[in-house]
């Protein structure tokens, strides 16, 4: 049997190829770069650890510790501290604790008395049931008011997605919030009544789920799925066509002669997805052109270090998010020293600023020392920081998170159809199974499940049948 091409060295490609590894299926990863995790980027210099990417992992699965543990990662984890998970939100030029209880939201000055009163006023809003795709900000509004989509909601959304609430789809940006409506008619029944659905289906609440790194940081997961791969990892081989051939997948690259597998699994970003030139005798139009249509802002992501001294804040929490009403020019950040240890040098602290995204896009496109200037004044007028930098490190995603805005719909149904058109065709990762580390990597692991049904039946399947 010729081996499954994998397109795409991120999370969710390395962890098909694992698994598919695993279970004797051969496979060949293809990454056009010259590392393997996509933006899954960890940097050590001068006592300071900065992850360019995402910041944690969250054990919202059991998929996700079975597959760090069966890479062997298990005493390379670290959790986050417990004293650092309260959150912040940034409100009037303050940061206040976000409610997490309802005593908490009965005294919180985020919400006025009246606001307060039409967030309780939840469970007797009448379900909005249409086949029509509805914005998240349009839900929050009807459901909770206003002044929770502003507050809140806004800021959530900024740290999330990058993303804009009056844009996204709250069915596709947001599936379990429509489907709590959906099957229970309120968002309080639905976390009241919905607790013993989530235990069976082994879900674990984002609110109790415990979020973790690796000593050396999240790109020791990445590296070290490469490492057990060996030889079916290949650096510098850029794809840009894939060609049903019935039966076979034909791969082409640039100055090199096809090449030809069983099955491909397509698990790059939706903007790489829309210049892949995809060939099938059943249509001579692109199929795959449309997904570059969906939205990639950028996002700057900005390491600094301080003298604990000179942070008058405590930084006693896992960071703080920034409403668009406050007018800032970040959209939050964390307190990356705080969640884990070994990120600063004994008496420092580091902190990670997020810049850009659908609210500044502009922002994140300026130079490294301009994005590092811009972060720092912010941090210091909110944080109360005196002093200069002892550390600085500057990333930029150019397209970063894809936006599963109004409209996404007619994307993943693009992907769904093609894949049931042309057996041995898969998608996976942040174009169509969601856009956090723990949805790419579940992604990945469910992907590969199903390709090696595929391949099992191709097998059993005679020639001439075929």
């Amino acid at each position: 049997m010729k081996p499954v091409a994998i397109i795409g060295g991120g999370i969710t490609g390395l962890t098909a190829a694992f698994r598919l590894a695993e279970q004797n299926v051969p496979c060949v990863v293809y990454e056009a770069s010259g590392q393997v995790g996509g933006v899954i980027r960890s940097h050590r210099e001068d006592g300071y650890l900065a992850e360019s990417g995402p910041n944690v992992l969250t054990e919202i699965s059991r998929t996700i510790t079975s597959v760090v543990s069966d890479a062997g990662l298990m005493r390379h984890r670290i959790y986050a501290n417990p004293a650092a998970g309260a959150n912040f939100l940034l409100h009037r030029g303050r940061l206040v604790p976000a409610p997490m209880s309802f005593l908490k939201f009965l005294t919180t000055p985020l919400f006025s008395p009246l606001g307060k009163m039409r967030v309780c006023a939840e469970p007797f809003i009448r379900p909005h049931h249409s086949p029509d795709e509805e914005s998240l900000a349009h839900f929050v509004t009807r459901r909770l008011g206003p002044q929770f989509l502003d507050s809140v909601i806004n800021p959530f959304v900024a740290g999330i997605y990058a993303g804009d609430p009056e844009l996204l789809s709250v069915r596709y940006g947001f599936p379990k919030l429509h489907a709590a409506e959906q099957l229970y008619g309120s968002l309080f029944r639905a976390q009241v009544f919905g607790a013993g659905a989530r235990k069976r289906s082994g879900e674990i609440p984002k609110t109790e789920a415990r979020k973790f790194s690796f000593d050396q940081g999240l790109q020791v997961l990445p590296d070290t799925l490469r490492q057990r791969l060996g030889d079916a990892v290949q650096l510098r081989m850029p794809v840009n066509g894939v060609q049903d051939m019935d039966g076979e997948w034909s791969i082409h690259m640039p100055g090199q002669a096809p090449r030809f597998h069983s099955a491909v699994l397509l698990a790059l970003p939706a903007h790489r997805l829309g210049s892949l030139t995809f060939i099938s005798r059943k249509s001579s139009f692109n199929e795959l052109a449309p997904l570059g249509e969906i939205i990639h802002p950028p996002v700057a992501s900005v390491v600094l270090g301080f003298r604990r001294e000179d942070v008058r804040h405590p930084l006693a929490g896992f960071g703080f998010l920034v409403p668009a009403l406050e007018k800032r020019r970040i959209l939050g950040c964390i307190f990356s020293s705080s969640v884990f240890s070994g990120r600063a040098p004994a008496g420092h602290v580091a902190i990670t600023a997020y810049i850009g995204g659908c609210r500044n896009p502009d922002l994140a496109l300026q130079a490294p020392t301009q994005i590092i200037a811009t972060a720092t004044e912010e941090l210091k007028d909110i944080l109360g920081i005196s002093g200069s930098t002892t550390f600085e490190h500057c990333s930029v995603v150019p397209q970063a998170i894809p936006q599963y805005n109004i409209g996404y719909g007619r994307h993943k149904e693009r992907m769904e159809r093609l894949e049931a058109e042309h057996p041995g065709l898969f998608f996976a990762g942040t174009c169509k199974d969601g856009i956090s580390l723990g949805n790419s990597i579940t992604s990945g692991n469910d992907v590969a499940r199903r390709i090696r049904a595929c391949v099992t039946q191709m097998s059993r399947t005679p020639a001439s049948a075929a």
